[in-house]
């Protein structure tokens, strides 16, 4: 019997069920609970908060399996990860079509003023200001991975043509999606919305800024439901001030939560906090496949959606 520990108040009844062979330990916060006896510990589950850094790791000496709940890995070092063989996960594409259609739910509510108009018609007015059609226009996906091509599939759906910035992707394999291979700039000028999906990287971050935005057609809609520091905030509420941004639905921020910004005082901005992922159905795929590949890993099998160098524990 191994030891198992969810962090952030992780459960469903996938990895319930792990707690017939194993002793699983839940907690709400992102540190480990002094109780646990750390030489035991042989599995962690994690969403976004928690560290898995070297200094995780060195408390943990027995650690096989990092299994991640949600795509992102920017809190988790693979490097330190892959130098111990300890297997990490993440269901990549579980949540894709929960992103996909968000993505689509905030260019339309930007589009349409359906945040505005709901608050103005509660206040007893009634002003019919013009909206806007998506159809018709060009959908620039940043990131082609799985949430992406998502994106791409419903936009076409609204009679969009979609092309994609993905320095990683081959062009061929987009083209069987409908997308067209383009460079950013060649994006920027062409995009009525351009949806963000991208981590954050030392080379993303900071990617849609002041550049981006000069670049663009007056009148663009973005989007963002990667991770918020490939946005500039500063850059854009620069474009939203001066048009050249019709409006912009932000799913994720630089800070999260974000405090007070000058973003809040545009009326054509559209925040989510950070749930493009978790619809209920795109949760119990996360949790199967994670409950799977604990199962497999603690039993000296593969871990079927592995992301780093190892897919069997050392």
């Amino acid at each position: 019997m191994s030891m198992i520990v969810l962090f952030e108040d992780i459960w469903g009844d996938p990895l319930a069920a792990l707690t017939e062979q194993h002793t699983v330990i839940r907690t709400a916060g992102t540190a480990l609970p002094p109780e646990v006896p750390t030489a035991a510990v042989e599995a962690i589950v994690v969403r976004n908060r928690t560290q898995v850094d070297q200094a995780l790791l060195d408390e943990l000496p027995a650690l096989k399996i990092v299994a991640r709940a949600g795509v992102g890995l920017d809190n988790i070092d693979l490097a330190a990860c892959d130098a111990r063989q300890v297997v990490v996960m993440s269901p990549r594409g579980a949540n894709a079509i929960s992103v996909g259609e968000h993505a689509v739910a905030l260019a339309l509510a930007v589009s349409k003023r359906l945040v505005g108009n709901d608050a103005s018609v509660r206040l007893g007015n009634w002003d019919r200001r013009p909206v806007t059609e998506l159809s018709g226009g060009t959908w620039g996906v940043v990131g082609a991975g799985a949430t992406g091509l998502a994106t791409a599939k419903l936009a076409q759906g609204l009679g969009m043509t979609t092309i994609a910035y993905d320095p990683y992707a081959d062009p061929e394999v987009l083209a069987t999606h409908g997308l067209t291979a383009v460079t950013l700039e060649q994006l920027a000028a062409a995009s009525t919305v351009v949806s963000v999906h991208l981590p954050a990287t030392p080379d993303t971050i900071g990617l849609i800024g002041d550049d981006f935005f000069t670049q663009t057609t007056p009148g663009l809609i973005l989007v963002n439901v990667g991770r918020g520091e490939v946005v500039d905030e500063a850059a854009l509420q620069r474009a939203l001030r001066s048009g050249q941004v019709l409006g912009a639905g932000l799913d994720v921020r630089v800070a999260e939560p974000p405090g007070p910004s000058e973003l809040d005082e545009l009326p054509d901005v559209v925040y989510s906090p950070h749930v493009a992922g978790i619809t209920k159905q795109a949760q119990q795929r996360i949790m199967a496949a994670m409950a799977s590949d604990v199962a497999n890993v603690l039993a000296g099998a593969a871990a079927d959606h592995a992301v780093g160098a190892y897919r069997v524990a050392a």
